[in-house]
């Protein structure tokens, strides 16, 4: 398999996650204050929104890499 068709695979995964869940949520940790012995920290949830027309374009254009011939 070539490089060129798993770009295209991992575009078009890419791009029906971003379209299914559209967006990813991960847990940033920041650390406020350490006295002696104890450390206080805090989690924050952060997401980043992926709109529809990145997740379509993304699809579009794997699919097209997937079908492109290349010199061999």
């Amino acid at each position: 398999m070539s490089v060129l068709k798993i770009v295209a695979i991992l575009l078009i995964a890419a791009g029906i996650i971003g379209v299914v869940y559209g967006g990813i949520t991960y847990t940033k940790t920041t650390h406020d204050a350490k006295v002696g012995p104890f450390e206080m920290s805090m989690k924050d949830k952060e997401t980043v929104k992926i709109p529809v027309w990145a997740g379509v374009g993304a699809i579009v254009v794997g699919a097209a890499l997937l079908f492109v011939r290349t010199k061999t």
